[in-house]
């Protein structure tokens, strides 16, 4: 049988062309206020996920 893509995971989490799984920095949604200037930045761009929580996301996303 074919397998489902968790959606939640689809919309969160992309996969490189080399197959490794990168995802957004989290504390940057709101109260960005008190948070600063460098946090801020370093949060910006896309992080490649830990190497413990990579063969859960595969299994998430079969056909990404």
């Amino acid at each position: 049988m074919k397998l489902k893509t968790h959606r939640g995971a689809a919309k969160r989490f992309k996969k490189t062309g080399s197959g490794k799984i990168v995802r957004a920095a989290a504390f940057k949604r709101h109260i960005l206020t008190s948070k600063t200037t460098k946090s801020k930045r370093q949060m910006r761009g896309t992080a490649v996920v830990a190497d413990a929580d990579a063969p859960k996301l595969n299994r998430m996303l079969p056909y990404k």
